[in-house]
C-alpha cells in the first residue's frame, strides 16, 4: 500500500478533532506470533482497541477473531513489511485517514541472526537494521508528536537483555537492541514532562519463533529458564502502565543485566560469545 503525501494536512485536521475521552488504541508491530501476539491479548484484556501489523495476514486475521471473541474490542489488521522504509509513513497516513489516534505504540517487530558477522549475508544484516532500528525510529517519530499534543499515551519498545553488552556471533542483533534501549531511555526523559511514557522492555530467553530462527540448538542465549511470551507481555504492560523507563522480566535476567553493567566489558563480551556456542 502507498498513500499520497497528505499526512501533514490530515495530522493538523485530526489533532483538532481529537476528543479528551478518545478511545485508547494500541498499535502493535510484529503481532502475528510470540511476544507480539501476547502483547495484543494483554492490551485487549485491559480495554485497548488494537491495530495489529505483521507480514502474515492470515495469522493476524486469526488473532483478530480470537481477541474479538474474548474481549469484544475493535481490532484493525494491517499486513505490511516494515523492512520497507516507506511502510511506517504509509501506516501513519492510513491511521490518520481512518481517524485512529494511537494512544500506545508497541514496537515489537524484529529479528536476529546468529553467526560470524563477516559470513552472514550482507542483505540480511542490513534488513535487520532496517526493521529493528529504522522502522522503530520512524514509528516513534511519527507517533510521538500526537501523544505529546494530547498529553497522554506512550511507547513500549521491545529491546532485549542483549542490549546490555556486545554480542559476538550476533553482533548486529545485539547492537540494534542497544540502540533501542538507548533511544527509549532518552525519549522517556524527553516525553515524561508532557504526560507521555516511553518504556524499553528487555526480555531474556523467551519461548518463541524468534528463538527457533535466531538461536540454533548450539546457542545458550535461548536456553535455560526461558519465560513464556505471556509472562513477558504481562511484565511489559505492567511496567509500561507504571511509567517505568526499563522493564526486565525475570529475576535472573535482572541479575544478569546488572552483572553485565558492572563486569569488565571484555568478560561480558566473552560470556556473550560463549553463549552462542560458536567457540
Amino acid at each position: 500500500m502507498r498513500y499520497e503525501p497528505q499526512a501533514a494536512a490530515l495530522q493538523e485536521n485530526w489533532e483538532k478533532m481529537v476528543m479528551t475521552e478518545e478511545p485508547r488504541w494500541a498499535l502493535i508491530t510484529g503481532a502475528s506470533s510470540g511476544i507480539g501476539a501476547e502483547l495484543a491479548r494483554a492490551f485487549a484484556g485491559r480495554g485497548y482497541r488494537l491495530v495489529l501489523t505483521a507480514r502474515r495476514h492470515e495469522r493476524l486475521e486469526s488473532l483478530s477473531a480470537e481477541i474479538g471473541r474474548a474481549h469484544g474490542v475493535p481490532v484493525e489488521v494491517v499486513a505490511l513489511d516494515l523492512e520497507d522504509r516507506q511502510a511506517p509513513r504509509d501506516l501513519h497516513e492510513m491511521l490518520l485517514e481512518r481517524r485512529i489516534a494511537v494512544h500506545t505504540l508497541v514496537n515489537n517487530a524484529g529479528f536476529g541472526l546468529r553467526g560470524y558477522f563477516a559470513s552472514l549475508p550482507h542483505e540480511k544484516q542490513v534488513a535487520m537494521i532496517d526493521l529493528n532500528v529504522t522502522a522503530l525510529t520512524s514509528l516513534c517519530r511519527l507517533m510521538l508528536p500526537g501523544m505529546i499534543e494530547r498529553r497522554r499515551g506512550g511507547i513500549l519498545n521491545v529491546a532485549s537483555i542483549a542490549a546490555f553488552q556486545a554480542g559476538p556471533y550476533m553482533a548486529v542483533y545485539y547492537a540494534t537492541k542497544a540502540f533501542v534501549l538507548s533511544l527509549s531511555e532518552a525519549l522517556h526523559d524527553e516525553a515524561r514532562p508532557h504526560g507521555v511514557t516511553v518504556t524499553a522492555l528487555c526480555p531474556g530467553p523467551t519461548e518463541s519463533e524468534f528463538s527457533e530462527t535466531a538461536g540454533p540448538k548450539g546457542s545458550g542465549f535461548f536456553k535455560g529458564d526461558a519465560m513464556s511470551p505471556a509472562e513477558v507481555a504481562r511484565a511489559g504492560i505492567d511496567g509500561y502502565e507504571a511509567g517505568k523507563a526499563i522493564v526486565i522480566p525475570g529475576r535472573g535476567n535482572r541479575i544478569g543485566a546488572v552483572a553485565a553493567k558492572f563486569a569488565p566489558r571484555s568478560i561480558s563480551r566473552r560470556i556473550a560469545g560463549l553463549l552462542q556456542g560458536m567457540r
